[in-house]
């Protein structure tokens, strides 16, 4: 059975104060679904995120790393230091990333080398933009995304690899991919992964999470899709109650 996941990303939002009280209201909540539930603060808050969480049923991540174990990279955080500070976890490919920071398929391919290398696990982020779904092109986008980042990785490589699919047009915008939109693109990936390398087992236990828009309101449907393991989660995992009415979602 596929690993259920619902990850908040709290992209560059919270300070200190603001992580407390996120946190604390987070301790206050139950958990009914059997998901593995995780968050991702802002750099500065990791340590302080991972010390406060300790002993809780939410895992700290990161939303980010560089693809160097050291060097002249000022203001960029290796795979390593997230280690030192409890993060086993890291959001690689995240549209905001490759839209405002030029990230390429190859710089991803190489960070994730890099986290895997130490033994990291990566949520793989992709997806297309609104002129690609309105060319219907979208499928070939999401499909390049994947397989120029993710194909070259050996078999047993893929134990440590979860997808998140995030449609673009659907990121802070308000919109959000049906539910019959966000199966049919998650059949499509499984499938591209069964048939283009890796077969039917490693397709078929691979975590794939929906990242677009994603509120209490909508999760349940989502969620109910049979290739749909959970929820890259951006604005309503800034609200506590919220977070967690998609978390029991399932």
């Amino acid at each position: 059975m596929r690993t259920q996941i619902v990850a908040g990303n709290w992209k560059m939002n919270n300070d200190l104060p603001e992580t407390e009280a996120l946190i604390s209201n987070l301790k206050r909540q139950t958990k009914t679904s059997h998901a593995e539930v995780m968050v991702a603060p802002t750099f500065v808050n990791l340590y302080h995120a991972y010390e406060a969480l300790r002993g809780f049923d939410i895992e700290v991540i990161a939303q980010n790393m560089h693809f160097a174990d050291n060097g002249a990279f000022t203001g960029e955080v290796s795979a390593s230091m997230l280690e030192s500070v409890g993060v086993k976890t890291v959001i690689l490919g995240h549209s905001e990333r490759r839209a405002y920071f030029n990230e390429t398929d190859e710089d991803l391919a190489k960070k994730v080398d890099t986290a895997l290398k130490n033994n990291m696990r990566v949520i793989f982020c992709f997806g297309e933009e609104l002129a690609d779904r309105k060319s219907h092109n979208h499928k070939k986008v999401v499909e390049t995304q994947i397989k120029n980042a993710l194909f070259h990785l050996p078999d047993d490589a893929w134990k440590s690899i979860v997808l998140a699919y995030e449609p673009v047009w659907a990121i802070g915008t308000g919109e959000t991919a049906t539910p019959e939109q966000a199966q049919e693109m998650h059949a499509f990936i499984r499938k591209t992964i069964e048939e283009d390398a890796y077969g039917i087992d490693i397709a078929n236990n691979v975590s794939i999470l929906y990242g677009g828009s994603v509120k209490p309101n909508n999760a349940k449907d989502i969620f109910s899709k049979p290739d749909v393991d959970g929820g890259l989660i951006g604005g309503a995992s800034l609200n506590a109650e919220d977070f967690f009415k998609i978390v029991n979602a399932f």
